[in-house]
């Protein structure tokens, strides 16, 4: 922020999420005023001056009464993946309602989703969203919702990125991560399907140039982050060369998943995302280039260092070992 420009106030929701937990460091870091609300108490000591607002997202009273006033509102709510049809509506009409009542302008991690079971291999903001399935009507209709919200006064900024590298909870530690200590990566696709990734300090920062760059936006924006795209065989490698040894390769149980999808909600909601895992596919940040002028990319190398460090029982040689706990959004 410049010095002497009044403090920019911003509230994340979901502060104890993947995304929400790296809002909270990087807008405290670049001297935004920030409210970090979660149902539960910080899983990590927050960054100072950042306040807790310990409420849940549908309590608007809470909210407003902790922030009447927002430059910005961080919608990184992030319910349980089998519960989406129960409470994305009800959250997200929350979230306009608490925009409409403060004056903040909603910034939304987008997934790619929206594209349905035959996404094509490169992605960009004119790419047609294709209802297929449950999760992708899901996501549309909420982006709808929010460019619905615009047209009232209710500004929104959906950046859109891949799946979640950076902490625990993610498809490294649930997927690729889940033998590392038999000395194996287990692999979810074929091995030279390119996947989109994006590392969450990175996504972070993208969240706070956008959003002090958000005037030059209409009042509904979409923009992609690019992150890392890497194939399984790429991701092995630099899991190897993180952990310092060679792993062999064993294979995700999607037959497992087949098995038990009858009887249980999370397998089927799984399976109903595989085409992610089988469909090569990258997004196009030209337009976000445009914005922001430089984009965090953290090397490859790095992020997945780092990712595996915050892995709980995974020792990354070279780096302290590190246990994560991870609380509900």
């Amino acid at each position: 922020m410049v010095k002497g420009r009044k403090m920019a106030a911003a509230m994340v929701l979901g502060a104890n999420g993947r995304l929400g937990h790296a809002a909270v460091q990087a807008f405290a870091a670049a001297g935004w005023q920030v409210w970090a609300q979660a149902r539960q108490a910080p899983r990590q000591p927050l960054p100072k001056g950042v306040t807790s607002v310990q409420a849940d997202a549908l309590d608007l009273p809470a909210l407003r009464a902790a922030a009447p006033r927002l430059d910005l509102i961080v919608n990184a709510l992030n319910p349980h993946y089998t519960q989406w049809d129960a409470l994305v509506p009800p959250l997200t009409s929350a979230v306009i309602q608490l925009a409409e009542a403060t004056g903040g302008t909603i910034m939304l991690p987008g997934n790619v989703y929206n594209f349905g079971n035959q996404l094509p291999p490169v992605l960009t903001e004119q790419t047609p969203f294709a209802d297929t399935n449950a999760k992708a009507g899901q996501r549309i209709r909420l982006e709808a919702a929010l460019a619905d919200a615009a047209r009232r006064g209710v500004r929104s900024i959906v950046v859109r990125a891949g799946d979640f590298l950076g902490d625990s909870g993610t498809w490294l530690d649930l997927g690729l991560g889940r033998a590392l200590k038999a000395g194996k990566v287990t692999h979810l696709a074929p091995e030279d399907v390119p996947h989109a990734w994006a590392y969450l300090p990175d996504l972070a920062r993208v969240f706070v140039a956008v959003a002090e760059g958000r005037a030059q936006l209409p009042a509904h924006a979409v923009l992609h982050y690019a992150g890392l795209t890497l194939t399984g065989a790429e991701l092995h490698r630099l899991i190897e060369g993180a952990m310092g040894k060679p792993l062999q390769r064993a294979s995700f149980p999607w037959w497992l998943m087949k098995l038990i999808a009858p009887v249980a909600a999370m397998p089927r909601a799984l399976l109903e995302m595989r085409h992610l895992w089988l469909r090569p596919h990258r997004l196009d940040e030209a337009r976000l280039v445009q914005l922001i002028g430089s984009v965090p990319h953290t090397p490859a190398e790095q992020v997945l260092r780092d990712s595996l460090a915050q892995l709980p029982g995974v020792t990354v040689p070279g780096t302290p070992v590190r246990s994560a706990t991870r609380s509900a959004a």
